[in-house]
């Protein structure tokens, strides 16, 4: 090998080492923080656990971590701001099943949901239960639910956060399955949705235990129903909806986290291995018991394959439910 040969690709390595150390180096420099958008609004599930394994992420990544609820259209706005983010490990979102929904619900999307992001990792599952206003819905269990129901048809609402979300489906599922006649009234966010039902402008609806439990808690909300096959720890004295005469309800959500497209493999790598050890910590996992979430943290691999399931599934029930905004 020449001399001029030699100097050239030393050259050129220095340049290729260069620019992996431009492209990393805003990831590595520990004064920039973590920011996580939350396309979901303040007291949400996601929202509670989130938060639940923020300060524990923040010694696994060795930055602050800031998270940032950016709710609205069922998590397209957070989304979209996703999405715009350079693709350096220091922007991401934990999304549910929203995300995934969306693109069935909405005649027009700002981003592709499945070309558009890079799924890092679904992280686990949480139930959704069926919540009534006790002071509206005097009842103590499902079937007594769907007999106070059915005694007025069309004489009462439940809240959703919001057309096509998770919980409106949910509810639709259930209104399907016990064959009743209820108004859909859908909010912006859990947050607005939850003051109402204390409040009593909406007798019922379908929400994210961990959302509800100070107010299952203190009585100004009553959980009758869980959605998902099985009981949760979290309330081992609430039965499920199927079991409590709907055997073919199961509905449950379910939490990921995402970064922008064409995210770098070391960067994925580095925040799944990083939400992996925050979630395998004693707090965090004391913390997701006492919400009734399940943590299996999956690989990103299967989370891609995991991301354009749901998205068939939840197609075939917007479909189903009559779903669409324009």
């Amino acid at each position: 090998m020449t001399r001029i040969s030699l100097l050239r690709r030393r050259i050129l390595a220095i340049g290729f080492t260069g620019l992996i150390g431009s492209g990393l180096a805003g990831a590595q420099s520990p004064d920039k923080p973590l920011r996580i958008i939350l396309p979901v609004g303040a007291g949400s599930g996601v929202d509670t656990i989130t938060r639940s394994v923020g300060p524990a992420l923040s010694k696994e990544v060795g930055r602050a971590v800031v998270i940032e609820n950016l709710p609205g259209a069922g998590g397209i706005t957070g989304t979209a701001a996703l999405v715009k983010s350079p693709a350096d490990g220091l922007t991401i979102s934990v999304v549910s099943n929203n995300h995934v929904i969306n693109p069935s619900v909405y005649a027009r999307m700002p981003f592709d949901s499945l070309e558009d992001i890079t799924p890092i990792a679904v992280i686990g599952t949480t139930p959704i239960v069926l919540v009534v206003n006790p002071s509206k819905v005097p009842v103590k269990n499902v079937q007594e639910f769907v007999a106070f129901l059915k005694a007025k048809p069309g004489a009462y609402n439940y809240a959703s956060s919001g057309n096509g979300t998770i919980l409106h489906l949910a509810a639709e599922m259930f209104v399907g399955e016990a064959q009743v006649q209820v108004r859909h009234i859908p909010y912006k966010g859990v947050g607005p949705m939850v003051v109402d039902l204390i409040g009593g402008q909406v007798e019922w609806g379908m929400l994210a235990l961990p959302s509800v439990q100070g107010h299952l808690k203190n009585g100004t909300l009553r959980a009758i129903g869980v959605g998902g096959l099985t009981r949760v720890a979290a309330a081992p004295d609430l039965p499920t909806i199927a079991e409590q005469g709907l055997p073919n309800y199961d509905s449950e959500g379910w939490f990921a986290v995402i970064g922008p497209a064409r995210l770098p493999a070391a960067q994925i790598k580095r925040i799944h291995a990083a939400f992996s050890a925050a979630f395998a910590t004693p707090e965090v996992q004391d913390a997701m018991s006492k919400q009734g979430n399940a943590i299996n943290l999956g690989t990103p691999e299967a989370a891609v394959q995991f991301f354009r399931t749901e998205t068939a599934k939840y197609a075939r029930l917007v479909k189903l439910a009559g779903v669409k905004i324009d």
